[in-house]
Parts: C-alpha cells; sequence; structure tokens
C-alpha cells in the first residue's frame, strides 16, 4: 500500500489501521523527519535523520510493507504522558520542600485540592480558560474547598497562583532525557480575580496604647512582642523568631534572619530607644543562654514562640483593653502603621528600615494617609501659594 499525503504535505501515513499504519511527519523544531508506529499496544518512533521528504515516504511505505526494521536500529518507546497528579508530585518533591513551612503547608492543601478538582489523569496540556472560569466559579461558590464555605477573590488568587507556578515550572524544566515537562503553559495569560476592596486596617496610635496598657496582664513576652513589632516595623513571624545572638545591644541593632522573612534576605536594622528597653526586659526575664530565643514558649523555653499563641495573645489584649472588634486588626496592622507613620521617609530607606522588597508593595498595601497628613499636606500648599 502506497503511502498517503495530507493536503499539509508536512505529514503522510502508510499501512492499515490496526495491522501496520506508519506515520512519518517533521519535527517542528529542526525539521528533520520522525516516524512512528504501533507495537504490543505501545506507540514508539524514531528519528530518520534527514529532511528528505521523497526519501521519507519511501521509507515510510518500506517499513509498512515489512520490507525493512525499525530505521537506525532499536526503536525508543515514547515517554509516558505527564498528568497532573505526577506534574504535582514532581513540584511537590522538589521545590514546595524549599519554601517556608507555613508556604509548605498552603502548597499541600492547595494542591490536594486542586488534584481533587481537575483529576490526577488530566493532561495538564489541556487546561484551558474554561476549566479556569469553573473553578473560580465553585470556588467562589464554596463547592470547592475542605470548609465548604463560600471564599473570596483573595483566596482564589492564592489557588491560582500556585496552579500558575507549577505550570510555569514545568515549562521552564527538562526530564532525565532533556525533554521539557510541558511545552507551554496552557493558563498564561490568564487574569486571577483579584479583591477589589481588601480589608487593610492601620492599627492607631490610641489603639496601640490601649493594648500596651494591658499587654502585661497577658504575658510578660507579650509586651516585649508588641513594642518590637511596632518600633521596627517587621512581621510578628520574624519577631517571634528572633534569638538572642541576632541582638546587639550595645550596637543598638538587630539581624533579621533569611529564613524569618518573606522577602528571603538577611538585614540589619538599628534599634529604638523603645526597643532597646523591651529587649532589655526580656533580658531580665529570661537569663538564658546567649543564643536562646527572645521569646520562649512557654511549654518548651529552648523554643521560640509559636504564631498561633501570639495570635491568641493578641485577641485577649484586644478583649483586655475594651476595644471594639474589628476584621483585619492583628499583629499585621502594626506593620502599615509603621509605613503610615514613616510617610515623610524616603522610601528606599522605608523599605530598609521594615525589611519591604519595594516599594510598589508599601504604596499599594501599606501605607494610609490620615486627616492630620491629608490637612497638613493642603495648609502646606496654602502656604506656598500665599
Amino acid at each position: 500500500m502506497m503511502a498517503r499525503t495530507r493536503r499539509s504535505r508536512r505529514a503522510c501515513s502508510a499501512g492499515e489501521w490496526g495491522r501496520n499504519r506508519v506515520r512519518i511527519f517533521p519535527d517542528p523544531k529542526t525539521g528533520i523527519f520522525q516516524i512512528e508506529w504501533r507495537e504490543n499496544g505501545r506507540r514508539l518512533s524514531r528519528s530518520l535523520k534527514h529532511r528528505d521528504w521523497a526519501r521519507a515516504k519511501r521509507q515510510a511505505d518500506q517499513f509498512a510493507a515489512g520490507f525493512i526494521d525499525a530505521p537506525n536500529g532499536k526503536a525508543e518507546a515514547e515517554p509516558e504522558p505527564l498528568t497532573l497528579g505526577r506534574l504535582f508530585d514532581i513540584y511537590g518533591d522538589e521545590v514546595t520542600p524549599t519554601k517556608r513551612p507555613q508556604s509548605r503547608r498552603r502548597d499541600w492543601v492547595a494542591m490536594t485540592m486542586l488534584l481533587k478538582f481537575f483529576g490526577r489523569d488530566r493532561r495538564p496540556e489541556t487546561l484551558s480558560q474554561r476549566d479556569w472560569d469553573r473553578f473560580i466559579r465553585e470556588r467562589r461558590a464554596g463547592r470547592v474547598g475542605t470548609s465548604g464555605k463560600p471564599v473570596g477573590n483573595r483566596m482564589i488568587e492564592w489557588d491560582l497562583t500556585l496552579l500558575m507556578a507549577v505550570l510555569n515550572w514545568a515549562a521552564r524544566s527538562r526530564d532525565e532525557q532533556g525533554r521539557l515537562l510541558l511545552d507551554r503553559n496552557p493558563l498564561k495569560g490568564l487574569r486571577k480575580p483579584v479583591e477589589k476592596n481588601p480589608t487593610r486596617v492601620v492599627l492607631t496610635e490610641e489603639e496601640y496604647q490601649a493594648l500596651l496598657g494591658v499587654s502585661q496582664d497577658v504575658d510578660w513576652c507579650f509586651p516585649v512582642a508588641l513594642v518590637l513589632a511596632h518600633e521596627t516595623g517587621h512581621r510578628i513571624d520574624a519577631v517571634r523568631n528572633l534569638r538572642w545572638a541576632d541582638i546587639d545591644l550595645e550596637g543598638e541593632t538587630v539581624r533579621w534572619r533569611a529564613e524569618h522573612e518573606k522577602t528571603g534576605y538577611e538585614h540589619t536594622t538599628p534599634l529604638t530607644d523603645e526597643a532597646v528597653a523591651a529587649l532589655e526586659e526580656a533580658r531580665r526575664m529570661n537569663p538564658g543562654s546567649s543564643t536562646g530565643p527572645v521569646l520562649p514558649a512557654p511549654a518548651d523555653p529552648s523554643q521560640c514562640l509559636g504564631r498561633y499563641l501570639a495570635l491568641r495573645w493578641w485577641y485577649r489584649a484586644v478583649t483586655l483593653a475594651g476595644l471594639e472588634p474589628k476584621r483585619g486588626r492583628g499583629w499585621h496592622s502594626l506593620r502599615r502603621k509603621f509605613a503610615s507613620d514613616l510617610m515623610d521617609l524616603p522610601l528606599k530607606v522605608l523599605c530598609d528600615l521594615g525589611g519591604w522588597k519595594n516599594a510598589h508593595t508599601v504604596l499599594r498595601c501599606y501605607q494610609r494617609a490620615d486627616e492630620g497628613q491629608l490637612r497638613k499636606a493642603l495648609d502646606s500648599r496654602r502656604r506656598v501659594r500665599t
């Protein structure tokens, strides 16, 4: 049976379906012709190592008729198709362990949910806009996830950010034979839902003073953590993981380790008098080793204060201070207060003090001018015009 050429003349086939079917086609990148056939239910392929169209057709006819064996020796089996389950397993083994503990836990939860929704056997290259929109719709309605409750755009954005990260990583990574795990990210360019009015509470000075007034009634560690978070502008995770080896009381500086910083880089910042006083009180209350934690865990003084206990202390102090409950007013509201209080500083200086990676994040998520600052700006304009 002679070869049948397709209309595009980019490929041809020979033989009969189910018996001796053979297909030849050019490699899309190199133009070198490939030959493909099935043997014992497996799809096999091999390079013909030339770009001669007439020669490739003759080889297809000869191979289909059984006159020649597999070209160029032993044939290579086509690799097993990549599924979402296998891709997530590879990513979970190679990339997720390099992240911070909280990010690792979030990865496992999100990957489990995504695999349950799309299916472990789903081919990643088949994902499309319809799958993207369907996930957003089902997740927002609460029909996807462990809680069974509707979620906002922020949670959906986190889930889709991980999916995009896995697909982008697969499009840049190769297997042991040098083949890309994924030719391209099929979802590239799709827009994630964004929270239009995110809750970003800035702690006021009055609220801070109220919390400071009742802080001693919570635990001796709480006022130290409160003052350090307020005076340094750093995240509570970075504050609670400080050790005495990071503190230089004589030089009045503190070193922030990369493993406890979201930005992932180590830096040193000066300490204010209030922060130094709080650290001296912590040293008096906990005269331990020079490498021990500044804020020790009550159950095990050799370990740093846990994040959930720090959160419980915050809510207890809010209750003791008689503050009205306000969604989003947690430890991070101190970081926003720090950025807003120092709004007059150059952004580069503020970023270095608070450990921000770029100024855009500060402007978009942290700084908020209060009424006094707005009136001061208008008064200065009036003086200039006068």
